[in-house]
């Protein structure tokens, strides 16, 4: 069976569609995804970032797997979603309507 994530955080593999390398990517799936979904995510990715953050700590940029790839974006999705799970309880921010994220220049991984 082919895995997305190093094998130590194979609860996430559900979540292997998160592990997307944009922040525009990121906020769209977040903007298209259910309280619920979000809910989900976060609370099987949360319990792991501590973990993981030190993990990744231990991962060369230069080089870096694919696995540790997708395990970092995955913790930058996470990110995406923990304020709207912990605070606004809604994917979009509070009264902002059709606002969007316009990134103009993406961190290079």
């Amino acid at each position: 069976m082919s895995t997305v994530f190093p094998p130590e955080f194979a609860a996430l593999e559900p979540f292997a569609d998160w592990a997307v390398p944009t922040e525009t990517a990121r906020y769209a799936k977040r903007i298209a995804s259910t309280m619920d979904e979000l809910d989900t995510f976060y609370a099987v990715a949360f319990p792991l970032l501590k973990s993981g953050t030190a993990y990744l700590e231990h991962v060369s940029m230069e080089g870096i797997s694919e696995e540790d790839k997708h395990l970092l974006w995955l913790f930058c999705a996470l990110v995406t979603v923990a304020f709207p799970v912990e605070a606004w309880r809604q994917p979009r921010v509070p009264d902002t309507g059709a606002a969007s994220i316009d990134a103009v220049f993406e961190p290079a991984v």
